[in-house]
């Protein structure tokens, strides 16, 4: 392994939720590096961050912060990607974006590791990383297509308030408090829309993720529909989405019904789940064993159970998928990415 290629790496956004994520990663699966820049907004610039034993200063993000920068991961906001990005790619690196700046450009792949990997090597210096809720749903749902096929995917998706942030979290446990001590609750943060108008997250549910566009859906269903078929390399696939905020920290939970093309056994389908990558079956309803977002938060795998044949449609499944939405819905479905790319120039 001494001749092992060592890269620069820089990550931008290193002080929020998911740029954290990504470092401790970096440092525990060990990843080639010869040298770590971390980048943030002016506001955090100065800021230190440890990284193997070693202090790092955060430096403020600019163009020339990525000159013999090799790979770049970017998780703070699709502004900073639009803007810096066409930058990092002129220094020559290759840029891991998981914001949804690039999603849905036609030139840029759209990547989870366990379904596409092989459109990373179509990139033209930028490699998007899908929405955390559609990134969960397609690894669980990639064996089955390939298996049986799918012609239609209705989710509904339970998601945690870290996925909007950490101001998000602390406004959530701050609400918890004041319901339990019989005062008044003022919400400030959810959900996160283009008007003023905000709701309780404390023992409630929020039937609104994102802001709302003109077909009546929010801009996060709209990311799944379109993220799917993408992913996939299949515009035929009918998918819906409806997406709830509920009062969970971390782990995105999804009840999702799925139409498959032929006929199926059920236990062929647990030993297909069982047996695909990245994915953990968690299914016995005699022992009340299921995916739980408590027990999937801090873990890099995604959890399925509840799997059974729908009573209606003979040719329709129903499962319930979980995953830690800072990780495998991003920090980590980012690593991986970085992981193949080193491989590939090992």
């Amino acid at each position: 392994m001494s001749n092992q290629k060592l890269f620069n790496v820089a990550v931008v956004g290193a002080t929020g939720a998911v740029g954290e994520q990504i470092i401790r990663l970096l440092e525990e699966r060990n990843f080639p590096i010869k040298s770590l820049k971390l980048l943030s907004s002016a506001r955090s610039a100065g800021s230190k961050l440890q990284f193997k034993g070693q202090e790092v200063t955060v430096e403020a993000a600019s163009p020339d912060s990525f000159i013999g920068v090799d790979i770049a991961l970017f998780s703070a906001g699709g502004s900073v990607s639009l803007e810096l990005i066409p930058e990092a790619i002129k220094h020559g690196a290759v840029c891991i974006d998981n914001t949804s700046a690039y999603r849905m450009d036609p030139d840029t792949p759209l990547v989870v590791p366990e379904v596409n990997i092989d459109k990373i090597n179509e990139h033209k210096g930028v490699i998007a990383n899908p929405n955390c809720s559609t990134i969960q749903m397609v690894a669980a749902l990639k064996p089955l297509y390939d298996r049986y096929g799918i012609s239609r995917i209705i989710v509904s998706t339970y998601q945690a308030v870290s996925g909007a942030g950490a101001r998000a979290i602390d406004e959530m446990l701050r609400q918890s408090r004041e319901v339990l001590a019989g005062n008044p609750v003022q919400p400030q943060i959810l959900p996160v829309g283009s008007l003023p108008v905000k709701h309780q997250i404390a023992f409630n549910a929020i039937p609104q993720i994102d802001k709302f566009v003109e077909n009546g859906f929010t801009y996060e269903e709209m990311k799944m529909i379109n993220e799917t078929k993408k992913i996939m390399g299949d515009d035929t696939l009918e998918v819906t989405a409806t997406c709830v905020r509920i009062p969970v920290v971390y782990g995105h939970s999804e009840s999702v019904y799925v139409e498959l093309k032929q006929d199926f056994d059920v236990e062929e389908v647990k030993q297909l789940l069982a047996d695909a990558p990245g994915i953990v079956l968690q299914d016995n309803p005699e022992t009340q064993q299921y995916p739980l977002a408590t027990e999937a938060a801090g873990k890099l795998d995604t959890y399925v159970g509840r799997v059974r044949r729908d009573l209606s449609n003979p040719r329709a499944l129903n499962m319930w998928i979980v995953s830690d939405n800072l990780l495998k819905g991003a920090a980590w479905n980012a690593v991986q990415i970085a992981e193949y790319i080193a491989i590939e120039q090992n």
